[in-house]
């Protein structure tokens, strides 16, 4: 096959201390990939800066000037990681016969990208980005991590284990992508519901170059609660399995009260009442709790809302400037 055109998206959010080794380490691997003829003279890096508050995007302009592979996009306001992503890979398979996403802060190992290449030129569709070990995680998050997989695996969502936003797709396989409308994104949920050939390269995660992690604790389980509710009503089931199990509880316990009450071995008490109350009380809150979510994920949908605007496009332009008799047609 011809040489792909690759395009290598990098959602940004307040990168500016990691961007320029970010524009160094993968700038040297896209023209080495050059350098090997694996990929073609008009492949690009595209920075999606996510509505940044410091001066990420005033780096992503000024390293497109200076830099023939560096290009982005700007997004009018802070959509969150998957939207920018989404936004990255809607852009890129416009012009992309393959696109990469990787992180900013390239905890993720740059060195596998040509092995992602290798495998696209072998046929695969997608290549997932698997780390090899967690030894750079603390104990807590490994073992979390660890439970996530295994919750979403007994719910029969399909993951990836160990893999998280570094892959390869090809242009067929985005546009597979782009038609699912949810608003409610969770890609490492999605991509895998394509279908296509795949294939996984395993790699071992580095540490963060400089600033902080954009997933702090707090993030981190809302994404997972996310990607629960987006993929599985069991939990609202779960819920109903409760209100099942407190009948049956208190069944047994009016039995067991009247029998008291036949014997005539009653005892005054306000504790085991009280216990009670709190306990259906909780429950009910809980279940009321969980079908809010996904009421509120449907309000969500049902909108039909656009799930990001792009401010800037450098991309489309530096493309076109560089073959502007050339239509790529997907």
């Amino acid at each position: 096959m011809d040489k792909p055109m690759l395009t290598i998206v990098v959602p940004c959010f307040n990168e500016e201390e990691v961007l320029k080794d970010t524009f160094s380490q993968l700038s040297a691997m896209l023209e080495n990939l050059l350098v090997e003829l694996l990929i073609s003279e008009k492949s690009k890096l595209l920075f999606v800066d996510d509505g940044s508050k410091d001066s990420t995007w005033k780096l992503i302009e000024n390293e497109s000037e200076k830099n023939h592979l560096v290009t982005g996009v700007k997004l009018s306001r802070n959509t969150g990681h998957q939207n920018a992503l989404l936004a990255g890979l809607e852009t890129a398979t416009t012009q992309s016969d393959c696109v990469i996403t990787i992180d900013a802060d390239l905890q993720d190992d740059i060195n596998a990208i040509p092995a992602f290449v290798e495998k696209f030129l072998e046929g695969y569709d997608i290549v997932y980005g698997v780390r090899d070990k967690r030894e750079t995680d603390t104990f807590f998050k490994r073992n979390s991590a660890l439970l996530f997989y295994r919750v979403m695996a007994k719910l029969g969502i399909n993951l990836i284990p160990n893999h998280a936003d570094f892959r390869l797709m090809s242009g067929r396989a985005i546009e597979e992508l782009l038609k699912f409308k949810e608003t409610n994104l969770f890609l490492r949920g999605l991509v895998p519901l394509i279908g296509f050939n795949s294939t996984k390269v395993y790699y071992n995660r580095k540490d963060r170059m400089a600033g902080e992690s954009k997933y702090p604790l707090k993030k981190m389980l809302a994404f997972a609660f996310d990607g629960i509710t987006s993929f599985s009503i069991a939990p609202v089931r779960f819920v109903t399995f409760l209100g099942f199990l407190a009948m049956g509880i208190s069944a047994i316990a009016g039995g067991y009260a009247l029998i008291q009450d036949i014997l005539g071995h009653t005892e005054s008490g306000w504790t085991s009442l009280i216990l009670s109350i709190w306990f259906v009380g909780g429950l009910q809150l809980l279940g009321i709790g969980l079908i809010g979510e996904y009421i509120g994920k449907i309000y969500h949908e049902v909108k039909r809302r656009p799930r990001y605007a792009i401010e800037k496009d450098l991309f489309t332009f530096s493309v076109r400037e560089q073959d502007p008799q050339e239509t790529v047609l997907k």
